[in-house]
């Protein structure tokens, strides 16, 4: 505060002179670098000032705070592009999931634009690098023994030949009867559901009747990375700066056991999973969506391994 006011007393004239921008921003050794992001928002509507409030306008404000510090900044971000909401949306629009993508991504990118968010890079997640990075990260986690295969039940419709995600399902809800409850929750007493828990399931697409049907999936294999998660977070909550709903809720995970996590499911619109018997599937979006970050970057510039991959700056 005092160097504040001794600043301010003297004028713009004791000024640092503003950094000159550079084309791509990348760190600098002895420099306090800044990589900033925001949550992506989704691709399949018109953004709406919740959203651009929710994260963009905070993640903003601080990286032009970070410039006026001139500290050396990137601020990327992007739409979140596959998931079963677009292939929905597409098909109420009469368009492919590509084609809705496109469209939404062009209107988010004007209306961030009108309100001059400041981003670096406005990319998106529908790239060869967003295929290329889940891929390799899958491998590796393969490699390391971090992945199991194990059976689930799913609702197929054999009049479209294919499994039905769960926004293509409704049914009876079986906790309270509600006839028009979703695959995934009951809109009247807003339980959560499996899809094959509905009475009367019936596949939004062509109303006909699904049949329960056992397909293989791949899963993260969390618990055996829980001794080392807990260790980390030992370490990270002692020093960190977690606010404490973020507290409460990995310690209530990790106390009641973390569960193998599924991240496969059998769509066609998403990142292809590289593996004999599971090319026909694509990662869940929550395995994939948040590499975004990463292949963003990667789309930014060549050298985006030196913000994501080098702690040392």
């Amino acid at each position: 505060i005092a160097a504040a006011v001794d600043i301010w007393a003297r004028g713009p004239a004791a000024l640092p002179p503003p950094r000159q921008p550079r084309t791509p921003v990348l760190p600098v050794e002895g420099e306090r670098n800044v990589l900033i992001t925001s949550a992506l928002p989704y691709v399949n509507n018109v953004p709406h000032l919740g959203n651009i409030i929710g994260c963009v306008l905070s993640a903003d404000t601080f990286a032009r705070y970070c410039r006026l510090r001139n500290w050396n900044t990137l601020f990327v971000c992007g739409t979140d592009e596959y998931g079963t909401a677009t292939e929905t949306r597409a098909l109420e629009e009469g368009l492919s999931p590509q084609e809705l993508c496109d469209r939404y991504h062009a209107v988010h990118a004007d209306v961030y634009a009108w309100f001059r968010i400041s981003f670096d890079h406005f990319g998106r997640t529908t790239t060869p690098q967003q295929t290329r990075i889940a891929q390799d990260i899958f491998q590796r986690l393969l490699a390391r023994g971090f992945l199991l295969q194990d059976t689930l039940e799913q609702l197929r419709c054999e009049s479209c030949g294919r499994y039905l995600a769960d926004r293509f399902v409704e049914g009876t809800c079986p906790f309270c009867s509600y006839a028009e409850a979703r695959g995934d929750q009951c809109d009247k007493c807003g339980k959560l559901i499996n899809a094959v828990e509905l009475k009367n399931p019936q596949c939004k697409l062509c109303r006909g009747t699904p049949v329960v049907t056992p397909t293989q999936h791949l899963f993260l294999d969390l618990p055996k990375l829980e001794g080392r998660l807990e260790a980390w977070l030992e370490r990270t909550l002692a020093t960190g700066d977690w606010t404490a709903n973020a507290r409460h809720i990995t310690r209530t995970w990790l106390r009641d056991g973390l569960k193998p996590r599924c991240i496969t499911r059998d769509l066609t619109w998403g990142t292809p999973v590289p593996l004999d018997g599971f090319r026909d599937k694509v990662f869940y979006v929550w395995f994939d969506a948040p590499i975004g970050y990463l292949s963003i970057t990667a789309n930014y510039t060549e050298q985006w391994e030196r913000w994501w991959k080098n702690p040392e700056q």
